[in-house]
């Protein structure tokens, strides 16, 4: 009998158990599959969680075709006024932020996106960004930023798709944050007329690709996460500057199966 098609719904959580259902699930994508850790992690329960939780939205992807319709895809989204009630942004214990926060604009992070692995490479991901698209249209977001990781800390081994992002795809100055100086490793590691472009696509994960599509551009640094065993860049998103084509994703209806 062939597979019965995923029937997808995306919902914020709406209770401590719809969040445990989505750090469950990081837990077998960053703990289990990806080797990360961290203080916050609870292993005894396989939950990947952190103290940013009871202050986010979290979107999650169902499939209805399964019994119990578990959840298979996640995204975890940080307002600004959000942020200022958490302390901070996630992101700005890696990077410095003064240019986004300087901008007077409307600012949302977002940050440990993941999909099962039996959901990846079809149309799951496009089902959690029209979600997200909604989202951004309904708070009237400007800018979307957050850290996307290559996997491993050993930045040398990343030198064509670093070099690639800083030479090709930089953040212009007004919204260039900076990787802060603790674990800062510069991205430069090769001149541009020595990277392979196809060498370094091929190294550089598909979430990241993805925002680059979107026009997405990066900022200063690579940041190095020894707990989640990392190489970490941050993305920034100019909703505003996206083209007709690019900015189709966050316009249109969302998706239904």
């Amino acid at each position: 009998m062939a597979p019965q098609e995923p029937q997808f719904d995306v919902r914020l959580a709406q209770s401590a158990e719809d969040v445990r259902a989505a750090q469950a699930l990081r837990y077998d994508v960053f703990v289990r599959e990806l080797g990360g850790g961290g203080a916050d992690v609870d292993h005894d329960q396989c939950l990947e969680k952190d103290r940013f939780d009871p202050f986010v939205d979290h979107l999650l992807l169902r499939d209805h075709a399964r019994d119990h319709a578990p959840v298979v895809g996640v995204y975890r989204v940080l307002r600004d006024d959000q942020a200022r009630a958490a302390g901070q942004f996630y992101s700005e214990s890696e990077y410095d932020l003064s240019a986004l926060k300087a901008s007077g604009r409307r600012l949302m992070e977002l940050g440990r996106s993941c999909l099962h692995a039996q959901y990846r490479g079809g149309a799951a991901m496009f089902h959690l960004w029209q979600a997200l698209a909604d989202y951004v249209a309904a708070h009237q977001i400007d800018i979307l930023f957050g850290v996307a990781s290559f996997h491993g800390t050993n930045a040398a081994a990343l030198a064509q798709p670093l070099s690639l992002l800083h030479h090709r795809h930089l953040a212009p100055p007004a919204l260039r944050v900076r990787a802060r100086a603790e674990q800062y490793h510069p991205m430069d590691l090769l001149p541009e007329d020595q990277i392979d472009r196809k060498q370094a696509m091929l190294e550089t994960p598909a979430l990241i690709k993805a925002y680059l599509r979107l026009g997405g551009v990066v900022g200063e640094g690579a940041w190095t996460d020894h707990e989640f065993n990392t190489t970490d860049v941050c993305l920034i998103m100019d909703t505003a500057r996206l083209n007709a084509r690019q900015k189709q994703i966050y316009t249109s209806p969302r998706g239904q199966s």
